[in-house]
């Protein structure tokens, strides 16, 4: 059971040490039984180190008079440190930009909010730099730094990676130009810790023809191309990263999610990495893999995003996790993890319909799912259901007919077996529920403890508890301790039970969109 659902990340570097991102961070590491890795944009970006939505800043780089490299990494520290305090690790994103390097630094500063076009985040930072040897030694310094600050064994277990979604937006250079950056980039890695592991590419939209050919191209430069930065043959690529997300819809008032495209772009990316051999044996992190491409527009300006509160988020992640397993199962790819870009907004409307894993230090739903997946220990075991809809049949159509999709993920350890089920729809209903008839077969004891988790609209949800609460934005202290109580994961049954013939079976109540976890210990 590769723990590749231990890896999470977001636009916003600041929220990382205020107050409710501190809470999250904590709480995310101390679900895991694995350093969680975190991966967030803009921490070589020039500004006050003030957060706001889609932006954010170190101020790590600037220049004096003479145009003489300043650093500072008092901001950076602060990020950093936070995460090596609770035992994370970073999945280092070098950029974007200082506005001192960039070529076309003005404007700089952005002031996007929901509702705003996209495209108006995309100012100086996300230009070629004016001098790439600066640029190389920008990084050179912050990995020496970190070494020095951290120790080489914890930086040797970190990733590195160049720049966010090149192909779109957030590169305004050529392709030539962005694997410059690239070469520039990891040679200055390699020259400070020759050691640590950095990749690339981290493109959006993975399945579509022009994001393969990047990935391609991308590739066969750091295999056979000549490097920008060195003259020399190739350059290094410790990893493969690109990007899958899904895409609701809004119809007839009703949000419809659908899978298909974020599963389609995960077998993309997993059969362009395993058809080199130079690559097939990396690892490979996607490093955005969510229901769609906006975390900070929120349900009121985009109403297709209204299941983010909810249990319909929440049985998405757990159905989609899944069928990832079965995709690096079916390619034979070295799966290391899925990046949930997904955490929280410091100071924002309660339930905003954010993509987020908490509102106002109070958990939602989803962050449930995490809380699961953090007690499924040992391997994975042979696990079926006759609800359970076909990979196939989700990667052509998601799931459209009228049955839900009931399904099944097992592990087992020496003393203990966990088995998560769910009914997962794309159409945002609460339907009665169904009974699911679970039966668990070789079991190597008598007897064990069963416990049964349930993430449904009445377990595991904040969310129901605040709008019956009368959706209050400003709720008193007790409410908001009643809140944070409903926000995690709730127990619906403990007991002992005696095992016959190595077996159990088990009937549990699901909800449409209701995940559950049976965790079985024995000695």
């Amino acid at each position: 059971m590769q723990p590749v659902w231990a890896w999470f990340g977001y636009d916003e570097p600041n929220y990382t040490y205020m107050k409710d991102g501190k809470k999250l961070l904590s709480e995310i590491a101390e679900l895991s039984p694995v350093p969680v890795y975190v991966r967030t944009h803009s921490l070589l970006v020039s500004g006050d180190g003030v957060a706001a939505l889609k932006w954010g800043s170190t101020n790590a780089y600037t220049e004096d008079a003479n145009g003489n490299p300043v650093y500072n990494w008092k901001i950076m520290d602060s990020i950093f440190d936070t995460y090596v305090k609770r035992g994370m690790k970073p999945l280092a994103q070098i950029g974007f930009m200082p506005e001192a390097l960039s070529t076309h630094p003005s404007p700089y500063r952005h002031y996007w909010k929901p509702g705003d076009p996209y495209t108006d985040i995309i100012t100086g930072w996300a230009y070629p730099p004016k001098d790439y040897d600066k640029w190389r030694n920008l990084v050179y310094e912050w990995v020496k730094h970190s070494v020095e600050r951290y120790g080489k064994k914890e930086v040797e277990s970190w990733y590195w990676e160049v720049w966010n979604e090149a192909n779109g937006h957030y590169w305004k250079g050529t392709q030539e130009e962005f694997f410059k950056l690239y070469d520039y980039a990891a040679d200055g890695v390699k020259r400070a810790l020759p050691t640590a592991k950095i990749g690339g590419l981290n493109v959006a939209g993975t399945s579509g023809k022009g994001a393969t050919s990047w990935m391609n191209n991308f590739i066969k430069h750091c295999i056979s191309g000549t490097n920008y930065a060195t003259g020399k043959t190739g350059s290094p690529l410790d990893a493969i990263l690109f990007h899958a997300k899904g895409r609701p819809k809004l119809v007839d008032g009703t949000v419809v999610m659908d899978m298909a495209p974020q599963l389609r772009d995960i077998r993309a990316g997993f059969e362009i990495t395993m058809s080199y051999p130079e690559t097939k044996k990396l690892p490979i992190i996607i490093g955005e893999s969510d229901p769609e491409g906006c975390a900070a527009c929120g349900m009121a300006t985009n109403p297709e995003n209204a299941y983010r509160n909810g249990t319909m988020y929440s049985s998405y992640t757990a159905a989609s996790f899944a069928r990832k397993y079965l995709l690096a199962d079916e390619t034979k790819a070295n799966f290391l993890g899925a990046v949930s870009w997904s955490f929280e907004f410091e100071n924002q409307p309660w339930f905003y319909g954010f993509r987020d894993l908490a509102t106002n230090g109070v958990d939602k739903p989803v962050l449930n799912v995490f809380r699961m997946f953090g007690m499924m220990k040992g391997d994975r075991i042979a696990a079926e259901s006759n609800r359970m809809l076909p990979l196939k049949t989700i990667l052509e159509k998601s799931i459209r007919g009228e049955q839900s999709d009931i399904g099944v993920l097992a592990t087992a350890d020496t003393k203990s077996s966990e088995v998560m089920i769910w009914n997962y729809h794309d159409k945002d209903e609460i339907l009665a529920a169904e009974t699911v008839n679970v039966t668990i077969n070789n079991i190597p004891a008598k007897k064990a403890d069963v416990t049964i988790y349930l993430i449904d609209q009445n377990h595991s949800n904040s969310y129901e508890v605040w709008k019956k609460m009368g959706s209050p934005q400003n709720p008193t202290s007790e409410q908001i301790t009643t809140l944070e109580k409903s926000g995690k994961l709730e127990t619906i049954s403990n007991k002992k039970i005696k095992i016959e013939s190595g077996k159990i079976a088990l009937p549990v109540e699901l909800k449409r969109q209701a995940v559950a976890l049976i965790k079985l210990d024995w000695k």
